[in-house]
């Protein structure tokens, strides 16, 4: 059985996602954030004591991106993939690590100065927060012919690229999103996994759990 630990609208949410798209069963171990002080167990499980961490028999992952790419070539064959015989090949993998390694890298800083350390380093948030948007504007090239980013079709790197989004609207960003992604982020949203991914987490958050950017 795939176990997933997660805390609620964290990169661990790439992953959720994933297994709910994928239609996967799987055990989800939603803890406070963060783990690595609130849940100190997890540091059995993780030693860095970072989200996400999937366990699947033998194999235990930590990074958010690779974990979706594992599962939907994993436990395919599936749409939310692209064969590398596919033209789109090149794309798909570009866009699922650009959602991380590219958006949400600057968000994080945000997050930490602005939610975690305010006061301590504002300007320091600002910088980023342009630093993401300026990032951004990738996406809504990307965006501005078609509905999905890559392959003509929804697949794994909308799930990468989407969490950054989420996170974008948990700091307040959003506001400044373009039309063009603003009407993907809305596609992304009422898709059926999506929603069934923010079902789960909340069914099995703690009583009293915030998300990680409240």
């Amino acid at each position: 059985m795939i176990r997933l630990y997660h805390c609620a609208d964290a990169r661990s949410f790439r992953p959720l996602w994933a297994l709910e798209e994928l239609g996967l069963d799987y055990d989800l171990t939603v803890m406070p954030f963060p783990p690595r002080y609130r849940a100190k167990e997890y540091m059995a499980v993780n030693p860095l004591g970072t989200i996400p961490a999937l366990a699947d028999g033998e194999t235990l992952m930590t990074e958010s991106a690779a974990i979706v790419q594992y599962l939907v070539t994993r436990y395919g064959p599936s749409p939310l993939a692209v064969d590398v015989a596919d033209p789109a090949y090149g794309a798909w993998l570009n866009w699922l690590h650009f959602g991380e390694a590219t958006l949400t890298f600057p968000q994080t800083l945000v997050l930490r100065y602005r939610r975690f350390e305010p006061g301590k380093a504002e300007v320091v948030a600002d910088d980023y927060a342009k630093w993401f948007l300026a990032r951004l504007r990738a996406v809504d090239r990307a965006l501005q012919d078609r509905d999905w980013l890559c392959a003509g079709r929804f697949t794994a790197a909308d799930i990468s690229v989407g969490y950054a989004l989420l996170l974008a609207g948990q700091l307040g960003l959003d506001a400044e999103f373009t039309p063009a992604v603003a009407a993907h982020w809305g596609r992304l949203q009422a898709r059926p996994g999506f929603q069934a991914a923010k079902a789960s987490q909340a069914r099995h958050a703690p009583a009293g759990s915030e998300t990680f950017a409240s």
